[in-house]
C-alpha cells in the first residue's frame, strides 16, 4: 500500500464500520487523513486508533445534510493540506421497510444523506481537484445499486442515483485526471441494519442475519484499498451476494424470481 504514503484521503462516515476500517488501514499505508461524521467524539476516539500525530490528522465534524457547509469545509481542508487526492464517499443510511408503508419524507432523507449529499461535496471538491492537477473520487455504494431488493426501496434508488451521477461524471472529468471508483459491498459486519431507518424514520434496532454473518470491516477495507490503488472503475465486495449482480445482468427472471419477498419473512 505504499501508494498511499503522504496521500491526503478524506473519509465521510469515518466514526464506525467500513468507514473507521477505512480510517485505520490508510493511516498504516501511511497516508494524512480527514475524518468526517456527525458524531464529532467517535471520531476523535477514532482519530485516537489511528495514531497518527495531529500535523497528519484531522477531524472535520460534518452533515451530510447540510451542503451549504460543503465549500467553507472544502476550504479547511485545503489551508491544513493544501490538496486532497483522495475523496472517500463512505457516509451513509440504510432502510428496513415495505415502500407502501415508508413515509416520503424517509425517501427524502435518505436521498439527501445517500446522493445528494456526495454529489454536492464533490462539486465544492472539484475545482480544488482540477487546480491540483487531479485526483480520485471513491463512491462506497452497495450491491443494490445494481439491483433492488424488498425492504430497501429507497436505500435501492439512492445507490442506482449514485451510480448514474458518478459514471457519468468519469466520462467529463477523465480529461482533468479525475478518477472515479465505485465499490459495491454485501454483506458487511457493521451496524448498517441496525441504524437503519423503518417507515417512520426511527432506527430499525435490528442487526440482520445475512449482515452478521457477512466479512469484516477490515477485510472490506483491504480490499477497497487494493481496488483504489489499482484504479479501478468498480469493485464489488462480499461472498456469495455478489453473484446478483451477475444473475440480474445475464438471467433476469431468474433473478427475479429469487428475489421476490426475499428478507420480508425477518422484518
Amino acid at each position: 500500500m505504499r501508494a498511499f504514503a503522504d496521500k491526503v484521503i478524506w473519509i465521510t462516515g469515518a466514526s464506525s464500520g467500513i468507514g473507521e476500517a477505512l480510517a485505520m488501514a490508510f493511516a498504516a499505508a501511511g497516508a494524512r487523513l480527514v475524518l468526517s461524521a456527525r458524531r464529532e467524539g467517535e471520531l476523535q476516539r477514532v482519530a485516537g486508533q489511528t495514531g497518527l500525530p495531529g500535523e497528519q490528522l484531522m477531524i472535520l465534524p460534518m452533515d451530510m445534510r447540510q451542503s451549504e457547509t460543503f465549500p467553507y469545509q472544502v476550504a479547511m481542508v485545503k489551508k491544513k493540506f493544501g490538496r486532497v487526492d483522495v475523496m472517500v464517499h463512505n457516509a451513509g443510511i440504510s432502510q428496513r421497510s415495505l415502500a407502501r408503508e415508508t413515509l416520503v419524507d424517509v425517501d427524502r432523507k435518505l436521498m439527501e444523506v445517500n446522493y445528494f449529499g456526495p454529489v454536492a461535496l464533490t462539486k465544492a471538491l472539484l475545482p480544488l481537484m482540477t487546480a491540483q492537477g487531479g485526483g480520485q473520487l471513491v463512491v462506497v455504494s452497495s450491491l443494490v445499486g445494481y439491483f433492488g431488493t424488498p425492504m430497501r426501496s429507497a436505500y435501492a434508488a439512492s445507490k442506482h442515483a449514485l451510480h448514474g451521477f458518478f459514471e457519468a461524471l468519469r466520462a467529463e472529468e477523465n480529461a482533468n485526471r479525475i478518477a472515479v471508483t465505485i465499490i459495491c459491498p454485501g454483506y458487511i459486519r457493521t451496524s448498517i441494519s441496525v441504524n437503519a431507518l423503518n417507515e417512520k424514520g426511527e432506527k430499525h434496532n435490528k442487526m440482520d442475519e445475512d449482515q452478521e454473518n457477512g466479512i469484516s470491516p477490515e477485510e472490506c477495507a483491504g480490499k477497497i484499498l487494493k481496488a483504489i490503488a489499482a484504479g479501478k472503475q468498480e469493485a464489488l465486495i462480499g461472498g456469495r451476494e455478489v453473484m446478483g449482480v451477475y444473475l440480474k445482468r445475464f438471467v433476469p427472471g431468474v433473478f427475479s424470481r429469487m428475489i421476490k419477498g426475499y428478507n420480508i419473512k425477518s422484518r
